[in-house]
């Protein structure tokens, strides 16, 4: 992967304002996969007697990470946006832990990336979520 792909993924994820605020972290990309982190954080806590993180916050952490796989792909030329993005959610995730989420752009058209990615706390083997969506690719107009 080109250092440029690298920066302009940097760049994308930091000019979102809500992955400053959730503190969203891009842990690890190459080509056609991204790699980002959610730590747990008492301010996005959707269920305050449990301590389970909002589900939202997990969302944007998979959607973030979709794009910034999709971005990252040889074929793609730079920018993109969500075009659709199925997210199911397995079960909670377990409180006061980090979620991490693998995104791989798995297809790639002249106009349209195919991105899926699995969202997991400490037990990597059960899926905290699963995603699966469609990125624009090229410039927006």
């Amino acid at each position: 992967m080109t250092p440029g792909k690298v920066k302009m993924a940097e760049q994308f994820i930091s000019a979102i304002p809500h992955c400053k605020a959730l503190n969203m972290k891009l842990t690890e990309i190459g080509d056609g996969f991204a790699v980002m982190e959610l730590p747990y954080d008492l301010r996005i806590v959707g269920d305050p007697e449990t301590g389970v993180l909002h589900g939202g916050a997990v969302s944007a952490l998979m959607d973030t990470c979709c794009g910034a796989a999709a971005m990252s792909h040889p074929a793609s030329p730079a920018t993109t946006a969500t075009i659709d993005l199925r997210i199911d959610y397995m079960r909670a995730a377990t409180p006061g832990q980090t979620i991490r989420t693998r995104a791989e752009c798995y297809h790639i058209t002249r106009s349209v990336a195919f991105v899926r990615a699995t969202a997991l706390d400490d037990d990597s083997e059960r899926p905290v979520a699963t995603a699966a969506g469609a990125f624009t690719v090229g410039g927006i107009k």
